[in-house]
């Protein structure tokens, strides 16, 4: 598949070979790679970043939340979606660099309008925003899953979807993320499904009691 707006796909194209010259240099160092794995990429994939894309088309939500902007990979597929449907996403992030990296890319594509770029801690980010959320994806630090999971989830819109990424893999953060999944089976208004596509998408639909669709 390939973006519609070929300013867009030029900008994914560019992303293809950074992960693949990443993917090079992460096998060339082995283990020493993990100490500078902030450099590195490390997307949520193609295959992941069009299912995302098409879960916006078909939900069309209004406002998405991104917890974990990085190099802006999964930013661009929520972007592009965004435009289509009319929404508008909200990415944060920690790290500066990585953002400012996000923000460039996202303007060259012409996609700047349809982001907000906040830094800072995630969290409190979330606490400090009063608004719903009508579709959230996961894809921060790990252990963060939970705290932000316990933030956003008073404010999820009904129908919100929430994707957690990296549920399978790497199987260093398995601990975290059996966590996660035992927080989100904790509250009785998400219904979930763990789908084995990328490195493991959990996506989570929020329900309320008595609603019609159940």
């Amino acid at each position: 598949m390939i973006f519609a707006d070929p300013a867009v796909q030029a900008v994914f194209t560019r992303y293809l070979a950074r992960e693949a010259a990443d993917a090079a240099r992460m096998r060339e160092l082995g283990p020493a790679g993990f100490a500078v794995r902030d450099e590195f990429l490390l997307p949520v994939g193609e295959a992941v970043g069009w299912f995302l894309h098409a879960l916006i088309t078909a939900r069309r939500p209004r406002r998405i939340l991104e917890l974990g902007t990085s190099y802006g990979y999964s930013t661009l597929f929520l972007a592009d979606a965004a435009r289509i449907v009319g929404a508008q996403v909200v990415t944060m992030e920690l790290a500066e660099y990585k953002q400012a990296h996000a923000s460039a890319q996202l303007a060259e594509a012409g996609l700047a309008d349809r982001v907000d770029f906040r830094l800072g801690d995630a969290v409190a980010m979330i606490a400090a925003d009063p608004g719903e959320w009508d579709f959230v994806l996961l894809d921060i630090w790990k252990e963060l899953y939970v705290p932000c999971l316990d933030a956003f989830h008073p404010r999820l819109a009904e129908e919100a979807i929430v994707c957690a990424d990296n549920v399978i893999e790497p199987a260093m953060s398995r601990p975290d993320m059996r966590a996660y999944r035992a927080a989100v089976a904790g509250k009785p208004d998400l219904q979930s499904a763990l789908l084995p596509i990328g490195s493991g998408i959990e996506i989570s639909v929020k329900w309320s009691a008595g609603s019609s669709r159940l």
